[in-house]
């Protein structure tokens, strides 16, 4: 009778064997000459990119005009859209700070992109709010700064000013994080340039790495600020999509002056954040090939947590109703029975069939473990809740206390230019990140591998790990 062992852990990296390998093949995309496909997917991203500049110039040289909005529905296409990318960047606070601190060695893959991704969200989110201002250049006044005003300082009390202190703290610490991370990566990345005599790359990555030579004492410092910056990021990941969620629920409008805002949009932010994770994901592991340490393990863990999530958004959508019906008030009432089966009846059924239903399918494990499937579910879930955000905003403007000022929304091709042109905006950053920046945590991943055989030489990557 044979007998099989189980593992006493799960296993994140699969089919290799030595540090070397992993250094090799994280690496070879930054190595490697830029290949005619990266060329023509960044292009298209920049170009895309640039006319969304040209929108944003033409707003700016015209005004806010240019816009579909009203005496009724001041608010639509830019602060729905920067709600959505200010919840997209939540999963990589989530997966970086919150699971570092929890110990979970699944994250040591994504997390490197994860946070990339939450840097260049919060780069397009900031964009409305200045946008939206309509004087661009008076965008100082949201900071307290000494002036020549005498007494006139920025409205304490304003949750739009709240969404400034916390999109710029979350953005600032996000970013060390995010670059603290990268440090001992580039200093390998420099190493083998200066191996293969390649001395101008190699001085920019020393540059880049500032001077890290993986020393013990650089390891325990890098250590105790890893945990330091994650305690600041865990409380983030609550606080910056609940203050966001203030901007309406402090209001008195049907629809907004609710309490369950601040865990619903936190819920809905995590739930964004890993629908965008899965995208970027499926196609990184598979365009520089990296099924090694981006396993189907992985993604199944992703796939899991979007279906919990996604199931705490269906309850929070079902509560809304509830709450709205057992308040007894008329307007409230009325205003999700308009969201349903009003004139944006259409809007509201298509957050609802992607954020509620279609996550539904990774209760089955061959849907989880199929990356087409899973892409596919992905890009419902970005779809569905960036609708989400334009139901919140526009059903609950176009309709509220009087019918006199009942108006319709319809938005114009400067709103569309300057959405389609905050993906060019990202996905040209991925692009550019992805091709110059090592995508995957090597020393994090090396840890992972408990008894890697001796590597054969320097110019595999093999150098002494000290984690």
């Amino acid at each position: 009778m044979s007998h099989v062992r189980s593992p006493i852990r799960q296993k994140w990296v699969t089919n290799t064997d030595t540090y070397g390998q992993i250094t090799a093949d994280i690496v070879r995309p930054i190595e490697s000459k830029m290949n005619l496909t990266w060329i023509a997917v960044t292009l298209l991203s920049a170009a895309v990119m640039l006319f969304g500049f040209a929108m944003i110039g033409w707003t700016i040289w015209e005004g806010i005009g240019t816009w579909g909005l009203n005496k009724t529905v001041g608010w639509a296409f830019d602060i729905t859209n920067f709600v959505f990318w200010v919840g997209i960047g939540h999963a990589g606070t989530l997966i970086s700070a919150v699971l570092l601190l929890f110990r979970q060695e699944w994250r040591n893959s994504i997390n490197r992109a994860s946070e990339a991704m939450t840097i260049f969200a919060v780069m397009c989110a900031g964009i409305f709010p200045l946008l939206h201002m309509g004087r661009v250049w008076l965008g100082l006044w949201f900071f307290p700064m000494p002036n020549t005003r005498g007494s006139l300082w920025v409205n304490f009390n304003s949750p739009l000013l709240w969404d400034v202190f916390a999109i710029s703290t979350y953005f600032s610490v996000s970013l060390v994080f995010w670059y603290l991370g990268m440090i001992p990566d580039f200093a390998t990345v420099r190493d083998r340039f200066a191996i293969q005599g390649r001395k101008i790359s190699s001085r920019i990555y020393g540059i880049l790495s500032f001077g890290w030579e993986g020393s013990s004492r650089n390891w325990s410092r890098y250590e105790v600020i890893s945990l330091i910056l994650s305690g600041l990021a865990t409380p983030l990941v609550l606080s910056v999509h609940t203050i966001v969620s203030m901007d309406f629920a402090t209001s008195v409008i049907p629809g907004w002056h609710t309490t369950i805002f601040p865990p619903y949009f936190v819920a809905g932010a995590i739930f964004s954040g890993f629908g965008m994770v899965q995208t970027l994901m499926i196609v990184t592991r598979k365009v520089y090939k990296l099924e090694n340490y981006i396993t189907l393990d992985h993604m199944e863990s992703i796939a899991k947590i979007v279906l919990a999530t996604g199931s705490l958004v269906g309850l929070a959508y079902m509560t809304e109703f509830f709450t709205a019906w057992y308040s007894g008030s008329l307007w409230e009432r009325y205003i999700f029975i308009n969201r349903a089966f009003g004139p944006f009846g259409w809007s509201y059924w298509i957050m609802f069939s992607c954020n509620v239903i279609t996550p539904q399918l990774f209760w089955f494990k061959k849907i989880r473990t199929s990356m087409v499937l899973t892409f596919i579910i992905s890009i419902f879930v970005n779809i569905g809740m960036w609708f989400e955000r334009f139901v919140i905003i526009v059903t609950s403007l176009h309709r509220d206390f009087l019918p006199s000022s009942w108006s319709m929304y319809t938005p114009t091709y400067v709103e569309f230019g300057i959405l389609i042109g905050s993906f060019g905006l990202f996905f040209t950053l991925f692009f550019l990140f992805a091709k110059y920046a090592p995508v995957v945590n090597m020393f994090e991943v090396k840890t992972l591998l408990k008894h890697p055989k001796k590597p054969d030489n320097l110019e595999t990557g093999s150098e002494p790990v000290t984690v």
